[in-house]
């Protein structure tokens, strides 16, 4: 990461007041003057400006491949989860994941420590695509099915009626279908599903907003930083500015 970025994300000053820091000699890293913005260091180095450690919380954004099987929680006594799968390094950053996958749902998650970036992608006013590739059992979709998903169904499963959002239903062949929703209700995928007579067997998060992830369950756990332009794609989705410089 920048050493410009994390001294600014830190509350040193403004970007151009950073640079002007780090020009005049007034920083170091582990020890050593620094004189260039764009020097890359990591979040375990010591940074100091004018011999005082640096103290503050960058902004830090990952992507995880949920597997099946494991809990969207930063912990759990009893089950395997989301924080078994993030470095000792990055323990106490108060990273988090956005939003749940239901545990046995895979694919992508995001976890991060922005806050309000976390806040609105889970926000039904921002309408972020969330896209799914569920194998099920059950008979075939009908173009009537896919009609009714698109003009938003009710589903009256539990005590309370619940009207959804417009779905989109794209089958395809082997029982196999892609769904994309604007919302994330309880269950949503498998309640919409099992109120057609079919059962979900596999469930597979792939996109969210534009960001997109392999079908294939390969990459299952592993965990990678966002790019800067996922981050600002992620970021201008729900009506943040792009982020002050590269991740």
């Amino acid at each position: 990461m920048r050493l410009d970025k994390i001294l600014a994300s830190s509350g040193i000053g403004t970007r151009s007041e950073v640079r002007r820091l780090i020009a005049s000699g007034a920083v170091a890293v582990n020890g050593v003057t620094i004189c260039k913005s764009d020097s890359k260091v990591s979040l375990e180095d010591e940074i100091t400006v004018n011999g005082k450690a640096v103290q503050g919380q960058t902004k830090l954004y990952y992507l995880l491949d949920k597997p099946d099987g494991v809990l969207t929680a930063m912990e759990d006594p009893r089950l395997a989860n989301v924080g078994d799968f993030i470095p000792a390094s990055l323990r106490g950053k108060k990273l988090a994941p956005v939003g749940r996958l239901d545990y046995h749902t895979s694919g992508l998650l995001i976890i991060t420590n922005d806050g309000t970036l976390s806040h609105r992608l889970q926000s039904p006013k921002y309408k972020i695509a969330k896209t799914y590739l569920a194998e099920y059992k059950g008979c075939e979709w009908t173009q009537g099915d896919i009609s009714e998903l698109k003009e938003g169904i009710t589903l009256t499963d539990m005590d309370e009626p619940v009207k959804l959002a417009p779905a989109v239903l794209e089958p395809l062949d082997d029982n196999k279908a892609y769904i994309t929703l604007t919302e994330g209700k309880t269950h949503e995928v498998r309640r919409i599903f099992a109120k057609y007579g079919k059962e979900v067997l596999s469930l597979r998060r792939i996109r969210l907003a534009d960001l997109v992830i392999d079908v294939n369950e390969e990459a299952q756990g592993q965990l990678r930083p966002l790019t800067s332009g996922e981050i600002d794609m992620l970021r201008q989705a729900v009506g943040l500015g792009e982020s002050d410089g590269d991740n």
